[in-house]
């Protein structure tokens, strides 16, 4: 574990839709997705509010979120309309905690391969982070990784997470680099958002305090071996048919109009990946 004081001397300033990023083109905003899933109607409602105030496309990150860009400003806020377009697109479910809803997912999980389906945890963990008014202090920058056993985020830095052993238990991902103990999925949300709690408490407050577990003085939890299991890796995810569906590359990470209207036409749940494309879950899959 490090001290913060030399990393740290601000607070972080992830942008948001009620923290907007300034930049050349106008302003740069954030919208998290649960593991990636995104609806198709929200999806064309968003491209829309992009061709109408932004400069027309969606943005993909590289945690499987989106931004639009170009969008207009007074003093700093977006335009009172614009918020309200987004709000429209069912992407913003919480004004107080849009900042801290960094969940990343399996992104083939549920569909096809991995030891388990996490997008029940991830939805759990979700709802547990909105509901408590404390998890809207955490960094914009916190991240929580859940890999189903598949090893496809294996390599993430994270600040909470798991993986899979098998279909009921997992092991916890304290940091980057550390190894909590094993818990049953059926209790991970909840573990998970007592660990962010208790981050919370150890980070302190002011402009030194950590953005990330990882920069804590002391550890978390007591550290723990690593399960064998978890030892697994698979390579990035191709574009083009794969297990569970089809991988749709979005050329450097900008979903255009016509790309937007294509996923749109799709009547499933979309999940956008963090290699710069959306998996399009076959008719089996779903």
């Amino acid at each position: 574990m490090q001290t913060t004081s030399s990393l740290r001397s601000r607070p972080d300033l992830c942008p948001g839709v009620f923290r907007p990023w300034s930049a050349d083109d106008g302003a740069l905003v954030r919208l998290r997705l649960v593991g990636g899933q995104l609806a198709p109607e929200s999806l064309a409602a968003l491209s829309t509010v992009a061709c109408e105030y932004g400069d027309g496309d969606v943005h993909l990150t590289r945690r499987a979120n989106l931004q639009l860009r170009g969008l207009p400003t007074r003093a700093g806020d977006l335009l009172p309309e614009v918020v309200r377009s987004i709000e429209e697109t069912g992407l913003l479910p919480s004004r107080t905690h849009e900042l801290v809803r960094n969940l990343m997912v399996s992104p083939q999980t549920g569909l096809s391969g991995g030891r388990t389906d996490l997008r029940p945890v991830a939805a759990d963990l979700d709802e547990l982070l909105c509901a408590n008014s404390q998890f809207a202090e955490l960094p914009g920058r916190f991240l929580f990784v859940l890999d189903d056993g598949r090893g496809d985020l294996a390599g993430r830095p994270t600040d909470l997470g798991l993986m899979a052993l098998d279909a009921t238990s997992a092991q916890l991902r304290v940091g980057s680099t550390g190894w909590g103990p094993v818990i049953e999925l059926t209790s991970a949300a909840q573990v998970l958002t007592e660990l962010t709690l208790r981050f919370l408490h150890e980070r302190g407050a002011g402009p030194l305090a950590p953005w990330h577990v990882d920069e804590l003085a002391q550890p978390l939890v007591d550290p723990c071996p690593r399960e064998a299991a978890t030892n697994v890796t698979c390579p990035v995810l191709p574009y083009g048919p794969v297990a569970g569906g089809e991988h749709v590359a979005a050329p450097q990470g900008v979903i255009d109009r016509a790309l937007a209207s294509l996923l749109a036409g799709y009547d499933r749940e979309l999940v956008v990946t963090p290699w710069r494309g959306v998996l399009v879950p076959s008719e089996e899959a779903r």
